[in-house]
């Protein structure tokens, strides 16, 4: 788990899943003019993380961006992939939620995972609140 992630969690909150970007972005033109650099980079410091109460997306190394969205704020998670991406297990995220406007990620990893573990996330989150009220 990411450093971000970490030092972000909130009172009894646990990571549920946690996916970054796929291997195929070391095929990038710009990966290899930067020496494959640029994707170390990306790879190792942008967080796209699911947990019981949100979902958090970090991205940048220098300037940071975050999306920290709690569950019932989440209005709907899309992916995209080719035929490529759906045989080699990447694609990309929009996030779609109060307050965000459709944010896209590319070329993460394993994104139906992503939207599945959310989507059970939210479900227990509703099933629970309706047993609080």
């Amino acid at each position: 788990m990411g450093s971000y992630v970490n030092e972000h969690l909130i009172k009894d909150e646990q990571v549920v899943y946690e996916t970054t970007y796929h291997w195929i972005i070391f095929l990038e033109l710009a990966s290899i003019f930067t020496l494959f650099i640029r994707p170390l980079i990306l790879k190792s410091s942008d967080e796209f993380v699911v947990t019981n109460k949100r979902i958090i997306i970090k991205t940048g190394f220098i300037s940071r961006d975050t999306i920290e969205l709690n569950l019932n704020k989440v209005e709907s998670i899309e992916v995209e992939q080719s035929v490529f991406g759906r045989m080699l297990g990447f694609g990309t995220l929009k996030v779609n939620g109060t307050g965000v406007t459709g944010q896209a990620f590319h070329k993460i990893d394993n994104p139906l995972e992503f939207r599945r573990r959310l989507q059970e996330q939210y479900d227990q989150y509703t099933q629970n609140r309706g047993t609080l009220n």
